[in-house]
């Protein structure tokens, strides 16, 4: 197993909500992350509210201790995006970041698709400044560098 897998990220209440099951405040604070991160923090302009989240299983770590959301992402099902199972939108906030919470986030969030999913691969449109992180969860490149947003990526699968 990775070193970085082996640290103690630190203890947060970690929820699986489908779309439907999340409050206005859930939704709101996943909103407001995904805003800080992407549009804010990396100076990117772009359509985050899709028609995908609803849709979507969404994991929520939150702090116990402020109650605040540190982390998330979203899992589609097989057709919705991709052919295959997709996780996006992994996101951890700014002052949460290098203790291991990215890679709790991404292994709960195989597990999930796992068990959820069973018998089909995981597509990711990943940064491409993140495939060797991804890839350090399995995840393999399969497409040559492109870019959306203005900001490049490539697909990663992981069998």
């Amino acid at each position: 197993m990775n070193e970085r897998f082996s640290q103690n990220p630190p203890q947060f209440d970690w929820q699986w909500h489908s779309f439907a099951q999340l409050n206005g405040s859930q939704l709101y604070q996943i909103l407001r992350l995904r805003q800080q991160v992407f549009i804010i923090e990396q100076q990117c302009a772009y359509g985050d509210i899709d028609n995908l989240d609803q849709s979507a299983f969404h994991l929520c770590g939150t702090d116990p201790a402020s109650h605040s959301l540190q982390a998330c992402l979203r899992v589609l099902p097989p057709g919705a995006l991709f052919d295959e199972t997709s996780i996006g939108r992994v996101v951890t906030a700014s002052d949460s970041r290098s203790g291991g919470l990215g890679h709790e986030l991404m292994r709960r969030s195989v597990e999930f698709c796992r068990d959820r999913f069973t018998g089909t691969a995981i597509r990711i449109s990943a940064q491409s400044h993140l495939q060797q992180f991804y890839a350090s969860h399995g995840f393999e490149t399969v497409t040559a560098e492109h870019l959306i947003d203005e900001i490049l990526h490539v697909e990663m699968l992981l069998h």
